[in-house]
């Protein structure tokens, strides 16, 4: 019976080097910055063998959520304006709010829960949470599903 595949969202300092210059190996390629695989792994600082050893093991998370569904839950202070102003910056993004879910503020703060369509952001997910996390209003982002 074969053994059934498991994937794990690994913080990338937490992988061993090979993987990372796979994945810019990988990237070469897919941008046009190189046009073989031999010159792709030559300028990332590994051997052929390893990228093809590796190759379908690792994807960006940006690439694994490319043009899909995802949910965000987001911590929100209990303040004038806070849901407007998380709104207006998945907006400016590019990103298409399906769904959003906001539960009564408990104390300070509000959970709510956004369904996010990705495929017109402008940038990458990662870099949509990092603009979220930075705003004043939002105790912590996360994505739950996607």
């Amino acid at each position: 019976m074969a053994q059934k595949q498991r994937y794990f969202i690994v913080e990338a300092s937490a992988l061993p080097e090979i993987y990372l210059k796979v994945a810019d190996a990988k990237r070469y390629l897919e941008t046009g910055e190189e046009q073989t695989v031999n010159a792709a792994t030559r300028r990332a600082g590994i051997s052929r063998s390893a990228f093809y050893k590796y190759k379908d093991a690792i994807r960006p998370f940006r690439d694994m959520l490319h043009g899909r569904i995802v949910t965000i839950q987001i911590l929100l202070r209990n303040e004038p304006g806070a849901l407007s102003a998380v709104l207006n910056t998945l907006a400016h993004s590019g990103g298409n709010v399906l769904t959003i879910h906001q539960a009564i503020p408990g104390g300070d703060a509000a959970a709510v829960t956004v369904g996010l369509e990705t495929s017109g952001l402008d940038s990458d997910l990662e870099e949509l949470l990092s603009a979220l996390r930075e705003r004043p209003e939002v105790v912590r982002c996360e994505v739950l599903a996607g």
